[in-house]
């Protein structure tokens, strides 16, 4: 009688080791799949919200706002300098090796220099309130008053939010993607719909809503905070707590967040500083006309920003193998997945500018749709040259991104200086828009001559071809429609339609040079996708 054999310790372990590697994408995948779901909840959710704020607000109340949210806009990235992103890759290291006292000096760092550098924040706000209504507005001295109150209100938030992305952080590494999803993706927009929805119904003004927006970053930062502690508690991880025996490894922390820090201050400083020197200037009502379109421009950025964590372990393991040929193909491959299905937002926002503006933010924002056309170039542009920035970091040009990140910098705020005084928000749009050309261009050179990535892939002509001619199309067509964009106008809607069937022929002319099955199969593994694209 024949007994069954039992198979070798060395099987059974690689078996073993199989099924957590395969676990583990699984968990992976279903993650990801969670959190574009919830970026895209999130997405919809804060656009309504700013749509509704700018229809409703007069444009001076709502130039007001946006110029001190410019503010806390770049308060966020100082305070949190870029230490949320070092958590995600230092504290699961430190944990797997069971360094907790690394782990809980890092994390003690983190949170430290996030409420050391927003009370600063905070402090230089109230004490130097004077300096900034004197050099940096030019109201009249009452508008003055009123936009350093909304400052002092919305200041706090730069913390609060640094906070948040904090927790966020923490979230991912210790707790499942449903928590981040709740908080991040519905709690957070439905908290801020709940204080504009109040605004509108007692007939409040922009003071209620920058206090609004304080008390529900507080709050929900508040149960966000607690939920993890309660969730770290549950894991016992307190016990391995030990104050005296900690370790805060800062040079390590340091060095890996300064030149993620810089990549962050290049985009924030393109929205910001805009709005202040908008502010220095010229006045709140041009901050209003650039703010109030540019969350629509920015749209053309979603799909190459949902799918980042998909791009990045792929690179990094054909960059492990040494298969450059590999991430050549993986590159421009993703460029042009990107260019595809970025392109049908970018009809509507560059092709469309005119309506849309005045269909979303009313007739009084009518003169921002070239602005907005401008934006959406820049971003779609950004958009169109897929991962450049990110396959950079993957092959450890960390001291080149920083180096054209300071030029970008430097070169935004220059064209920015020549060009508002002189023609305003326009000056602002074009200056942005420039430099994200200039600073792709940057990248795109920093691959071909620093990592071998082909300049351009002929082979993808055929698609990159399509994009220009359905785009210069639109915009001929849209030129030679009646230009009355009021909503009870049935041309509009025609010309919404015609964009509509343009954008989707461009994706179903391109789905095969897509080739999802070999770049993102993971997508394949989201029904929406399958469907789409097989």
């Amino acid at each position: 009688m024949e007994t069954a054999s039992t198979p070798p310790v060395d099987a059974v372990k690689g078996d073993t080791q199989a099924r957590a590697k395969h676990s583990s994408t699984n968990r992976q995948i279903r993650g990801s799949s969670l959190m574009l779901v919830g970026r895209t909840i999130s997405m919809v959710a804060n656009f309504a919200i700013q749509v509704l704020i700018v229809r409703y607000l007069s444009k001076a109340n709502y130039g007001a706002f946006a110029y001190a949210m410019s503010f806390v806009t770049l308060g966020q990235t100082i305070a949190t300098f870029g230490l949320d992103r070092a958590i995600t890759r230092f504290v699961p290291i430190y944990h797997e090796h069971r360094d907790y006292n690394k782990m809980f000096g890092t994390i003690l760092l983190v949170i430290g220099t996030i409420v050391s550098l927003g009370t600063l924040m905070i402090l230089s706000a109230y004490f130097f309130q004077g300096f900034i209504g004197q050099t940096l507005l030019n109201e009249k001295e009452g508008d003055k008053d009123q936009i350093i109150a909304l400052l002092l209100i919305l200041i706090g938030l730069a913390p609060v939010q640094a906070l948040d992305d904090l927790i966020a952080s923490m979230f991912a590494i210790f707790a499942s993607p449903r928590a981040i999803f709740f908080r991040k993706y519905i709690l957070s927009p439905g908290l801020k719909l709940s204080v504009v929805l109040l605004l509108m119904l007692f007939g409040s003004d922009e003071f209620f809503l920058a206090s609004g927006y304080l008390a529900a970053g507080i709050l929900g930062t508040t149960v966000y905070g607690f939920t993890l502690f309660r969730t770290l508690q549950k894991q016992e991880m307190f016990k391995q707590f030990h104050f005296d025996s900690l370790t805060v490894p800062a040079r390590e922390l340091f060095a890996f967040t300064i030149p993620l820090l810089t990549s962050d201050l290049v985009y924030v400083l393109m929205s910001s500083s805009d709005a202040v020197l908008l502010g220095h200037f010229r006045s709140t009502t041009e901050v209003a006309a650039f703010r109030a379109i540019l969350p629509s421009a920015v749209l053309n950025q979603f799909v190459l920003q949902s799918f980042t964590i998909l791009f990045t372990p792929i690179a990094s393991r054909l960059f492990a193998r040494q298969d450059y040929e590999g991430i050549n193909n993986l590159y421009w491959q993703t460029a042009v997945w990107t260019s595809v299905l970025s392109f049908p937002i970018f009809a509507l926002t560059f092709s469309l500018s005119a309506p849309l503006t005045v269909l979303l933010y009313g007739e009084k924002y009518a003169s921002s749709a070239v602005l907005l056309a401008l934006l959406s170039f820049g971003y779609y542009f950004n958009a169109a040259l897929g991962f450049n920035g990110l396959t950079l970091k993957v092959y450890g040009k960390l001291r080149y991104i920083v180096v054209i990140n300071i030029i970008a910098a430097v070169v935004n705020v220059i064209i920015n200086l020549m060009l508002i005084p002189r023609y305003g928000a326009l000056g602002a749009a074009c200056g942005t828009c420039g430099t994200m050309i200039i600073h792709n261009f940057l990248k795109q050179a920093g691959l071909r001559f620093g990592t071998g990535i082909s300049l351009f892939e002929f082979k993808h002509f055929k698609v990159y071809l399509s994009i220009i001619i359905a785009s210069v199309a639109l915009l001929v067509f849209q030129s030679l429609m009646p230009q009355n964009y009021s909503p009870k106008h049935p041309y509009v809607y025609i010309s919404f339609a015609v964009t509509g069937v343009v954008a989707l022929a461009v994706v179903a002319l391109n789905r095969k040079s897509l080739n999802i099955e070999q770049t993102f199969p993971e997508l394949l593994k989201i029904p929406l996708m399958r469907k789409l694209f097989t």
